[in-house]
């Protein structure tokens, strides 16, 4: 080895991480979560992160662009992630992660590697599940194609399962901040102040006084439905404009828009350890909360700057790479 390449063979976990971009409320960092974890940077953080919202590389049977591992492999690596991911979160911080579903090599049955490794996850991390959710997308293709499309003994798969985990049975959360709109039955209802109260067939007592109040909204179910299919949005626009590539699994503003209202507050702190096309930062700089995101694809840390061209709160981009 040459004496210059010693000198410039410096453990990751000891260089200066590289800065993608950064706003006024948050900052991109280019690198592996790992590295982040074991940084200056990353130790900063400790205790300081209100909610850990992400959607981590699925584990697909096919090898993807961006990085996915598979099978056993995909289990342990993120497993060994939770502890360390665990130690950022504030007292009542929280955890939510998306993942999708996974089907067995050339065979029509579905894999149980995703529900075995958040449960391991949850595990290792010593975390309570909160709640678990279901993100349902009713645009999404036919998948798996052989099974749904061309034998038809399927049908499509159109939802990914989200935990939401946190270190304490009662985290921080306000399921007021995502109440929906009314029915127009319900908006019926409060108008007239007229409701059948009384014993149901189930045997529960309906109270009259619990149904005629208005409560400015519905509270939501952990069915979310979001179709995550624009074609024109400002950071597909933007990737087209630059001859960027578009990240192939975007997660849902909605979904990111839900989690970071029930679970934060305003200047709260919001980590995705894989940013992807940074959805849960931009979301983050829009609500007022500040945001930290790893991603180490320069060409969609490069893209997710698109996210950024109206954010709202925060002060413009101020691209630094």
């Amino acid at each position: 080895m040459k004496p210059e390449e010693e000198t410039s063979a410096v453990p990751a976990r000891t260089r200066p991480l590289e800065i993608g971009y950064k706003t006024g409320l948050g900052k991109m960092y280019v690198c592996k979560v790992e590295d982040f974890l074991l940084s200056r940077e990353g130790k900063a953080a400790r205790g300081k992160v209100q909610l850990i919202l992400t959607s981590p590389p699925f584990p697909l049977n096919r090898k993807k662009k961006y990085g996915n591992q598979q099978g056993e492999e995909f289990m342990n690596w993120l497993a060994g992630l939770a502890e360390p991911l665990s130690k950022l979160l504030k007292p009542d911080g929280s955890i939510v992660v998306e993942m999708g579903n996974a089907w067995e090599p050339g065979k029509p049955v579905m894999s149980t590697l995703s529900l075995r490794s958040l449960l391991k996850f949850m595990e290792l991390g010593e975390l309570n599940l909160c709640q678990q959710f279901v993100c349902h997308n009713p645009a999404r293709l036919p998948t798996p194609a052989q099974w749904v499309n061309v034998e038809r003994i399927r049908a499509k798969d159109s939802f990914t399962n989200v935990w939401w985990m946190a270190p304490s049975e009662r985290p921080k959360a306000s399921n007021r901040n995502v109440l929906t709109e009314y029915s127009g039955s319900m908006r019926h209802l409060l108008k007239t102040q007229k409701y059948n109260a009384g014993i149901r067939p189930s045997g529960h007592n309906i109270g009259k006084t619990s149904f005629l109040t208005d409560n400015g909204g519905a509270i939501p179910s952990n069915v979310l439905t979001f179709s995550n299919t624009s074609s024109s949005d400002a950071y597909r626009d933007y990737c087209r404009q630059t001859k960027l590539e578009v990240h192939p699994a975007p997660m849902p503003w909605g979904l990111v828009d839900f989690f970071v209202r029930m679970l934060t507050d305003a200047r709260d702190l919001v980590f995705d350890p894989f940013g992807g096309s940074n959805t849960t930062g931009a979301v983050a700089e829009h609500l007022g909360r500040r945001w930290i995101a790893t991603e180490p694809m320069m060409r969609y840390v490069a893209g997710s700057k698109g996210r950024f061209t109206s954010t709202g709160p925060g002060e413009e981009l101020r691209p630094t790479g």
